[in-house]
C-alpha cells in the first residue's frame, strides 16, 4: 500500500508534469488536496477489488483486470476532486494519469513476481509438450508450484512456433534435444489429453530415445468426469505405447445383458471382476451381486461401487457374498435368493507358475469351479452365462491354460445338453496393470533401482487396456447364441524385452551398459515352469467375423457331455485322491491339445517325492 502510494503520487504530478511546460507551478496546496482525497478512494478501491490479496510470488497478467477496474475509479475520484475544489485539470491528463498508475501497479508486480521466482535452482526444469488449452492451463497451474520450472513449450503446430505463450517461448519438436541439453531439462510433460491414441503413441516413441522422464496430464474423459485435475501428473502409462485408438462401444451391446436385470460377478475383487462391475454399474441393473473369495478385495470393490451409486444417485442394489466358486450348494442358495438373469465367470486362479506349484487345487477352483457354477446358473434358470478365458487355453503347455480349455469344453458341452441357460466364452490375452501383468512388476524393479528380470530374450504377449477388454467381454456376452467362443482382437503381439526398454526410458533412466555402467540392468532368468515364448488366440482357421469390429467368433473342438463327463468323473476322482501324477494323466486325456514342456511341479508332490 505505501508503494501504491508512492505510484498514485508519480502519477498524478507526473501527468501534470507531461502535460505542462516547466513555467507552470502546479505543486500548490489545492493539488494536494486532490490528491489527498484520490488517494483514500483509490486505496478503498483498491482493497474492496482484492489487489492486495494476491501473493506476488503467483501474480499473473490476469491481476490487470483488477488494476483496471481500481484506476478507472481513481480516475473518477481525480475528476469529482478537481470539481470539489475547484482545480482545473486538462482532459489530457486524466488519460496520461490512467495509463501512468497502471503502467507502475502491473509493472511493479509483475517485476517483483520475476524477482521472486528467480531462484530456480531447487525447481525442476521441464518441458510441456503441447501448446494449447491443456497445455497453457497446466502452466498456469505448475506456476502456483513450487517444485518446477518451466524452460519451453513443445507443438507440432507449425503456426504456434516461436510464438511466446504466457511468458515462454513455443518450439517444434525437433528441437527438444537442443532444449534438453540447453536447460538441463528432467522431465517432460505431456499436455495432450485429446490428441488420437497412434500420435500419442508415436510422440511417446520419439521420447524414450531422449535422457529424460515422461510424465503426462490424465486423459481428457478423467478430466471431464472429474476423476483426476489437469494438475495431476502421471507416469506416462505402457498403455499409451501398447495402446490402440479405441472403437466406441455399441450401447445396445452394453445394456442388452444388463439394464434391470439381475446380475453376478464371480471373482468381482479381481483385475478383470473389479473392472466389469465398474462396466456394468454404468449400465444399471437392477442388482449387482459381487461374489467373491478374498473379503479385503471385496470390500473393496463394494466401497468404490457404492460410492459410485451414491454419486450418481442409481437406483441399484449392490450384493458382497463371500464364497467360494467350489461350493456349489452355496451358490445355488446366492442364484435362486438373487434370481440372477446374467453371471459373468471372472473367479479363476490365473498365474500360470503357482497353478503348476499347485496343480490340483488349480484343476479344483478352474474346472469344477466352473462347472459347479454352470450347473447352478441352469438349475436356477439363470439366462445368460459369459466365461472369461484366456489366450493361455489355446495348444497349452501349462496347467492353467488347460483347466481352461477344458473349463470351455464344459460349457460348450452344457450349451449343447440344454436351452435354458446361454453358455458362451471370451478368450483374450494379457490386461495391463492385472495381478499378473509385468508392466507393474517392471515399475517396481526400475524404481527400485534395478534389474528387471525377463524370462527370456524372444518373449512375447498380447496386451489390452482393463477397461476396453471388459467392455469388449460385455457387448460379446450380447452377441452369442450359446456354445459360442470369441476372441478379442488383441492387435500385434508385443516384445516384452522391447517393453521393459521402453519403460526404462520412459522413466528418465537408461539401459547398464559398457557405457553406462550405472543403468538399469535387463537380468534373462529362463522361463517359469508351464511358460510359452509365443501366446495364440485360436487353435485352428475356422474363426468369422461379428458385428463388432474387435470381436471374432471360433469354431472350435467340443465333446458331448455324456463323452465329458466320463472324463471329468476321472478328473474328479484323481483330485480327491491327491493323486498328481493321475491328474496329469487325466488331463492330458482331454482334447485340450495339452503339452507339457516340464515335469510335475506341484510342490507337495515334489516334496514327498524327493525328500
Amino acid at each position: 500500500m505505501t508503494m501504491d502510494i508512492v505510484f498514485i503520487g508519480i502519477a498524478y504530478f507526473g501527468s501534470l508534469g507531461i502535460r505542462y511546460d516547466s513555467s507552470h507551478s502546479f505543486y500548490e496546496r489545492n493539488h494536494w488536496y486532490v490528491l489527498s482525497f484520490v488517494l483514500v478512494i483509490t486505496l478503498i478501491a483498491f482493497i474492496r477489488l482484492g489487489l492486495y490479496r494476491a501473493v506476488l510470488r503467483f501474480v499473473t497478467i490476469k491481476i490487470l483486470k483488477t488494476v483496471l477496474i481500481g484506476t478507472v475509479i481513481s480516475l473518477i475520484s481525480v475528476l469529482l476532486g478537481a470539481y470539489l475544489i475547484q482545480v482545473t485539470i486538462p482532459r489530457t491528463v486524466t488519460i496520461i494519469y490512467f495509463m501512468i498508475l497502471v503502467l507502475l501497479i502491473v509493472g511493479s508486480r509483475l517485476f517483483f513476481r520475476t524477482i521472486l521466482n528467480i531462484e530456480r535452482d531447487s525447481r525442476i526444469p521441464v518441458i510441456i509438450y503441447g501448446a494449447g488449452d491443456s497445455g497453457r492451463q497446466l502452466l498456469t497451474a505448475l506456476n502456483q508450484m513450487s517444485g518446477y520450472f518451466v524452460a519451453a513449450f513443445v507443438d507440432d503446430n507449425r503456426k504456434l512456433h516461436k510464438l511466446t505463450l504466457h511468458g515462454i517461448t513455443v518450439y517444434s519438436p525437433a528441437e527438444l534435444e537442443r532444449l534438453i541439453a540447453q536447460h538441463n531439462v528432467q522431465q517432460v510433460l505431456l499436455a495432450i489429453p485429446s490428441v488420437p491414441m497412434s500420435r500419442r503413441r508415436e510422440i511417446i516413441e520419439n521420447l524414450t530415445a531422449l535422457p529424460c522422464e515422461v510424465l503426462s496430464i490424465p486423459g481428457m474423459e478423467d478430466l471431464v468426469t472429474g476423476k483426476a485435475k489437469l494438475s495431476t501428473l502421471n507416469k506416462v502409462s505402457i498403455d499409451d505405447l501398447l495402446g490402440r485408438d479405441p472403437v466406441k462401444p455399441i450401447n445396445d451391446l452394453l445394456k442388452a445383458n444388463i439394464v434391470d436385470k439381475n446380475v453376478m460377478v464371480t471373482g468381482a475383487g479381481g483385475s478383470i471382476g473389479s473392472e466389469l462391475c465398474r462396466q456394468i454399474i454404468n449400465q444399471q441393473p437392477k442388482k449387482l451381486v459381487l461374489f467373491e473369495l478374498n473379503e479385503f478385495s471385496l470390500y473393496a470393490i463394494e466401497a468404490e461401487l457404492r460410492e459410485v451409486i451414491k454419486r450418481n444417485q442409481f437406483d441399484i442394489q449392490l450384493i458382497p457374498i463371500l464364497g467360494t466358486i467350489q461350493n456349489k450348494d452355496h451358490l445355488v442358495n446366492v442364484m435362486s435368493a438373487f434370481k440372477i438373469n446374467t453371471l459373468y465367470h471372472a473367479a479363476a486362479y490365473k498365474h500360470v507358475p503357482l497353478v503348476e506349484y499347485n496343480v490340483i487345487e488349480g484343476v479344483k477352483n478352474n474346472i469344477f469351479g466352473t462347472l459347479n457354477c454352470a450347473l447352478s446358473a441352469i438349475e436356477t434358470g439363470v439366462e445368460s452365462f459369459i466365461l472369461i478365458s484366456t489366450d493361455k487355453a489355446v495348444r497349452p503347455t501349462n496347467v492353467m491354460g488347460t483347466t481352461k480349455r477344458i473349463a470351455e469344453l464344459v460349457l460348450q458341452a452344457q450349451a449343447k445338453a440344454q436351452s435354458k441357460t446361454r453358455f458362451c466364452m471370451v478368450r483374450f490375452g494379457n490386461v495391463l496393470g492385472s495381478s499378473g501383468s509385468v508392466v507393474p512388476l517392471f515399475r517396481k524393479q526400475i524404481e527400485q533401482g534395478g534389474p528387471i528380470t525377463l524370462t527370456h530374450p524372444e518373449i512375447t504377449r498380447y496386451f489390452m487396456t482393463i477397461p476396453e477388454a471388459s467392455q469388449l467381454v460385455i457387448q460379446a456376452g450380447a452377441m452369442g447364441v450359446g456354445g459360442d467362443v470369441f476372441v478379442l482382437d488383441m492387435g500385434a503381439s508385443v516384445k516384452i524385452i522391447d517393453l521393459a526398454k521402453r519403460m526404462i526410458s520412459l522413466m528418465g533412466m537408461k539401459e547398464k551398459s559398457a557405457e553406462n555402467p550405472n543403468g538399469i540392468e535387463i537380468t534373462i532368468t529362463g522361463l517359469r515352469p508351464g511358460e510359452k515364448l509365443y501366446e495364440e488366440l485360436l487353435i485352428g482357421d475356422n474363426v468369422s467375423k461379428s458385428t463388432h469390429p474387435r470381436i471374432m467368433t471360433a469354431k472350435e473342438i467340443m465333446l458331448d457331455w455324456s463323452e465329458l463327463s466320463v472324463l471329468l468323473e476321472q478328473l474328479g476322482d484323481a483330485c480327491a485322491n491327491a493323486d498328481v501324477e493321475l491328474v496329469r494323466e487325466s488331463l492330458l486325456k482331454f482334447p485340450a491339445s495339452f503339452n507339457p514342456v516340464d515335469g510335475i511341479c506341484d510342490l507337495v508332490w515334489r516334496e514327498k517325492h524327493f525328500d
